[in-house]
């Protein structure tokens, strides 16, 4: 079983930036392929990217130059730099982990998740 815990979500007004983190206490963030992704009532859950265990990263179009996957592996922490931010941000971002490397965007073949932090942008 894989604990992953997220932090840093808050509000903030639209053209501002946050930092997401993403502790997976257990040690294991190394071999896994670790994701964000984020929810809003009605709608699917959103990949917004996705990072290797060698750091490779794949963004969404819908992020691509303003949001930032990134990881410390000797810190067990994934991060998720997001900049100029927009109002439709506004979301609950989780972090997922999958064994392996892989690039799906899909985050039913995810098995791990966090329990979400809530991200507010104001207009």
């Amino acid at each position: 079983q894989v604990q992953l815990v997220e932090s840093g979500g808050v509000l903030v007004q639209a053209g501002g930036s946050l930092r997401l983190s993403c502790v997976a206490p257990g040690g294991t963030c190394s071999r896994y392929t670790m994701g964000w992704f984020r929810h809003v009532p009605e709608k699917e859950r959103e990949f917004v990217a996705t990072i290797w265990g060698n750091g490779n990263t794949l963004d969404a179009d819908s992020v691509k130059g303003r949001f930032t996957i990134s990881r410390d592996n000797a810190k067990n922490t994934v991060y998720l730099e997001m900049n100029s931010l927009k109002p439709e941000d506004t979301a609950v971002y989780y972090c997922a982990a999958l064994r392996g490397y892989s690039y799906t965007r899909n985050p039913l073949e995810y098995a791990y998740w966090g329990q979400g932090t809530q991200v507010t942008v104001s207009s």
